[in-house]
């Protein structure tokens, strides 16, 4: 949602400044966040040991980016589902040998990136719901790396008890 306000410029002028929302900022710039995510992924050598293509890499993120940017636009707390796609990353992820520290990482790397986004927009933004949401991306992106974890360690559990 953007809406404009009115601002005081410094010769007392009055002029409309428009305001975005966390969701929107999110929204408008999903393609340059994945991009600069890779960028932060492509210079960790823990993760990039295990060789992926762009798709492979980054195909998740557009997913569960949407579900940060729908949980942001609840107009009500709700209780939080199960995220379908990010337990399907973790078992991927699992498949593909990423370790948790690994999978945990992408996803520090995910947080860090958002918020720089914020950061990079910030005088867009509306400050009377910018911290509200920041917890808010965290408590989704970390609940997230929760939903990866537990399909990859039932996947890392299933793969065990193959081998007994």
């Amino acid at each position: 949602m953007i809406k404009a306000v009115e601002s005081l410029g410094g010769n007392g002028d009055s002029g409309a400044v428009t305001t975005d929302s966390v969701a929107d900022v999110l929204e408008r710039e999903l393609d340059n966040l994945i991009k600069k995510w890779l960028a932060s992924v492509e210079k960790e050598p823990s993760l990039t040991r295990i060789p992926l293509n762009y798709a492979e890499r980054t195909g998740h993120l557009p997913h569960l980016l949407h579900e940060v940017i729908k949980r942001l636009r609840l107009k009500a707390p709700m209780k939080r589902a199960t995220s379908k796609i990010a337990a399907y990353h973790g078992n991927l992820r699992h498949k593909q040998g990423y370790t948790v520290a690994m999978v945990v990482e992408e996803s520090r790397l995910l947080q860090v990136t958002i918020f720089t986004t914020l950061h990079i927009h910030v005088k867009n933004l509306d400050f009377n719901t910018l911290l509200p949401d920041v917890v808010i991306i965290a408590d989704e992106v970390d609940s997230q790396l929760k939903d990866q974890m537990m399909q990859f360690m039932d996947a890392d559990s299933a793969k065990r008890a193959k081998r007994e």
